[in-house]
């Protein structure tokens, strides 16, 4: 009686990891949703490097704008992923603040940027392999640490920009739209928040091939433009349909 009782529980023990590790392999396919701030590092307003350690001093509310995007995500193992990510974005730069009040320039850029993402997970969540999780039975403070994931990201992009100056920019000259590749690069936190949902916070750099996103270029410029995603983000877990296409059936 205690032979078949023991037997009993470790068949419903591995019966309970099994589920678990296959449930990610069920859900291959995740949709992505992200909205929150752009900053803008350009040619126009900041400060000189000798006086802004890090850029620090150029970050401010009034550059900031926003961005919103949507991703198709595929899970090829537990730890790495590859996404398809979609970003409509507003940058601004303004001499306002910084080292060229006088000049007097300010720009907005419009900014629709496709880009093949890959994630690594450098600490993966524990919950996702937990039957407890997977059937809703869990507590507080130890359950939100173990459902925590952190991944950093890279990848290859592009950006297509439409730059609109005000008047002293417009009389100095720009470039008024145009077409670079970008490099992201970024880190990412998630919570599993249920099984199938996601909620997280993303930040990424976009290093552009380009010193023109915001029009404009100086003879003092060492380096080309770059730009900062800020996201709030929400993922949902599609299932795999029988041709391995995700589905909402």
């Amino acid at each position: 009686m205690k032979r078949a009782i023991f037997f009993t529980i470790i068949f419903s023990l591995l019966g309970s990891v099994s589920h678990g590790q296959l449930n990610w392999k069920m859900r291959r396919w995740e949709a992505m949703g992200g909205i929150g701030p752009s900053l803008f590092f350009c040619d126009i307003g900041g400060f000189p490097r000798t006086e802004n350690v890090l850029g620090i001093r150029d970050m401010s509310f009034r550059q900031a704008r926003f961005n919103i995007n949507g991703n198709l995500k595929y899970r090829i193992t537990r730890e790495f992923n590859v996404r398809l990510s979609l970003t409509y974005g507003l940058l601004h730069g303004t001499d306002a603040r910084g080292s060229n009040e006088d000049r007097a320039f300010e720009v907005s850029t419009s900014i629709f940027e496709p880009a093949l993402i890959a994630e690594y997970y450098f600490l993966k969540n524990s919950n996702e392999n937990s039957y407890l999780f997977f059937k809703g039975r869990r507590g507080a403070f130890k359950q939100i640490i173990n459902s925590i994931d952190i991944y950093a990201f890279t990848g290859i992009g592009g950006a297509s920009f439409k730059v609109n100056g005000n008047d002293a920019l417009v009389n100095y000259g720009i470039e008024s739209s145009g077409f670079t590749a970008v490099i992201p690069v970024g880190i990412g936190a998630t919570l599993l928040y249920t099984p199938q949902m996601n909620l997280g916070l993303e930040i990424g750099g976009r290093y552009a091939f380009s010193d023109y996103l915001d029009g404009y270029t100086s003879q003092y410029s060492k380096a080309n433009d770059v730009y900062y995603f800020v996201n709030f983000i929400i993922s949902y877990k599609l299932r795999k349909g029988r041709n391995g296409l995700p589905t909402l059936r």
